[in-house]
């Protein structure tokens, strides 16, 4: 182990983790399928009552298991051996599931991935046509589908709140920066709810999604790999192995996608 100093937690790596977060193939893709069993009720009013309700649902759930993780590991790291061995497995976790993601970029949806896990898939579907019921659906709804979703999305957040935890940043702006971190978040949401609610771009930007998700998960894979590395060193001396290690496993990935298994 080694003592390092800690790269300070700033505003562009909170918005840079919410922004990848934000456009995760997963967290679009079940939007545009809410939003779709909404404007077959041919009422655009309830497709944006009901839509940011399932929002704001969205939004409280996440900020709730931040504060919640954020106290974990702010308890945790008080023991320094604790913390330590707590910090390599999330870094090592992070860093795997950017692994994944850039493993989707070159086989999308092959072998591990990072997505819903298919026995939910159906569940979120019947769900889903209960969202226009009442209001109290709706929120119920959000705060399910966020855990649902939670493989395929919660590693950037997971991150961001690591790091907030290792810079020792006192609450009042800690509560900030996951206030502004959610806000961000759930801002393509709101997005694809109004070109819902006006009945605009559904279609094509379902069509930009799946033509597009895999260079998706390319960005928030690598962003999480950095993310990973900057945790793990912060606590071990293995910043110049680690990532000629990432860098070759990258290359080999795309040297076999291009030669030997597409």
């Amino acid at each position: 182990m080694v003592t390092t100093v800690l790269p300070e937690i700033s505003l562009p790596i909170i918005v840079g983790g919410a922004l990848v977060d934000a456009v995760n193939p997963c967290l679009i893709g079940v939007l545009l399928l809410l939003i779709t069993i909404l404007f077959k009720t041919k009422q655009r009013r309830k497709i944006l009552t009901y839509g940011i309700t399932y929002t704001i649902g969205v939004y409280i759930t996440y900020l709730v298991g931040g504060l919640t993780l954020l106290g974990i590991f702010n308890a945790v790291r008080e023991v320094t051996i604790v913390s330590n061995i707590l910090y390599g497995i999330i870094g090592s976790f992070v860093m795997l599931a950017g692994f994944l993601e850039v493993k989707d970029f070159y086989w999308y949806g092959r072998w591990l991935s990072l997505s819903i896990p298919k026995r939910f898939v159906s569940m979120v579907e019947t769900k889903a046509q209960s969202i226009h019921t009442n209001y109290g659906a709706a929120l119920f709804l959000g705060f399910i589908i966020t855990l649902i979703e939670l493989p395929c999305t919660g590693a950037p957040y997971l991150a961001v709140l690591t790091i907030i935890s290792q810079n020792r940043v006192d609450f009042g702006l800690a509560f900030f920066y996951l206030l502004l971190y959610n806000l961000i978040f759930v801002l393509p949401l709101i997005a694809i709810i109004y070109l819902g609610y006006t009945g605009l771009g559904l279609k094509r930007m379902e069509a930009w999604r799946q033509e597009h998700r895999g260079k998706m998960r390319l960005i928030i894979g690598v962003f999480l790999l950095i993310l990973g590395i900057w945790i793990i060193t912060t606590v071990y001396d293995v910043l110049i192995p680690l990532t000629i290690f990432t860098i070759s496993l990258i290359i080999s990935m795309a040297i076999v996608q291009r030669y030997f298994y597409k």
